[in-house]
């Protein structure tokens, strides 16, 4: 695989086309010497999410050809100058950074996150931006107490599964929207104390059903279009919604006013704004491996595919046949 001591040629999944999953071809490319506070992690283990495919559709464009794939899990093979915070041999994860599809990526050394011994490369790869997106839907907005009804839409998902684990760990009533009874006993067992089969049910209707009219205190939703409207009349006199993804797509707009109507409040999130600096990244991770210590929180995987099914696993995702998350492995 090496040029030299400051080069590598490895493989990885590389996008040239905006299009299906079957625009993601395996080649061979070339990675430069890691250059002042970059690391190069051989990479063990990648992690596949919904943003990868809008990204090789082109709904969120990149320049032409990219390897996509946001974090991932290895160990550090090189570091370039300047570097303290890691060495080579070092067991790591990262999130927010492009190119994870691959046998090994060039990477920022402050967006490193450092793996306990005791944790696999598969955990290390399925946590860092689920997990820290959950950290931060769960404590920045309307940190849910004792009694809070809190309702997740999408919940057997990635995040979703994270979400009610974390909500049901700090006391709340947990309410789970999903689209199968395969679904829904898995979110059961994530510790949901009610789940709603949205497609046989109005989820607002029932959430309010199930609280004797008080509604969701809380309603997280990464689904968008199809849901954003019956949060509104699924939320408690007081309630707060936030919406962090767009899964069915954008959701139609509302005039301001309508949150008048029940003293509701809107937030909108993004990962990338809640870990702005090195301190604000490891202390979400840090809350992440914690709680997976602990054992209150595990991440679902799903499937775990060899590098070359990267097509397999972005098919899996787009046609929702999957209950947590997908993993892509290089072999190393």
């Amino acid at each position: 695989m090496t040029d030299s001591p400051s080069t590598a040629n490895v493989r990885a999944m590389v996008v040239n086309s905006f299009g299906g999953p079957d625009t993601l071809t395996a080649e061979e490319v070339h990675l430069k010497a890691p250059a002042r506070g970059e690391v190069l992690v051989r990479l063990a283990v990648a992690g596949v999410n919904f943003v990868d495919t809008y990204m090789r559709r082109g709904l969120r464009p990149m320049p032409l050809p990219f390897t996509p794939g946001l974090e991932g899990a290895g160990v550090v093979e090189a570091v370039g100058p300047d570097v303290s915070n890691v060495r080579p041999g070092d067991r790591v994860a990262y999130a927010q950074q492009q190119g994870a599809y691959a046998e090994a990526t060039v990477v920022p050394a402050d967006s490193l996150i450092p793996l306990p011994d005791d944790m696999s490369f598969e955990d290390g790869a399925a946590f860092p931006l689920q997990g820290m997106t959950a950290h931060y839907l769960i404590h920045e907005y309307r940190e849910p107490s004792e009694g809070d009804v809190v309702l997740i839409h999408a919940a057997a998902g990635g995040v979703g599964l994270l979400l009610v684990q974390w909500a049901r760990h700090l006391g709340a009533r947990v309410i789970g929207t999903v689209s199968t009874e395969e679904k829904a006993e898995v979110v059961r067992q994530a510790g949901a104390h009610d789940v709603i089969l949205y497609t046989e049910r109005d989820f607002a209707e029932e959430t309010l059903r199930l609280t004797a009219g008080h509604g969701a205190d809380l309603i997280i939703d990464g689904v968008g279009a199809s849901t954003f409207q019956g949060n509104l009349r699924a939320a408690a006199l007081r309630g707060h919604i936030v919406v962090f993804g767009a899964a069915s797509g954008p959701a139609d707009p509302i005039s301001p006013n309508m949150l008048m109507e029940r003293s509701l409040s809107l937030s909108g999130g993004d990962l990338w704004h809640f870990m702005e600096t090195r301190d604000d990244m490891l202390s979400r991770a840090n809350a992440v491996i914690e709680g997976i210590e602990n054992g209150w929180l595990k991440p679902r995987i799903c499937r775990v595919l060899p590098l070359a099914d990267a097509a397999e696993a972005h098919r899996l995702l787009g046609e929702r046949q999957t209950i947590g998350k997908v993993l892509l492995s290089t072999g190393t």
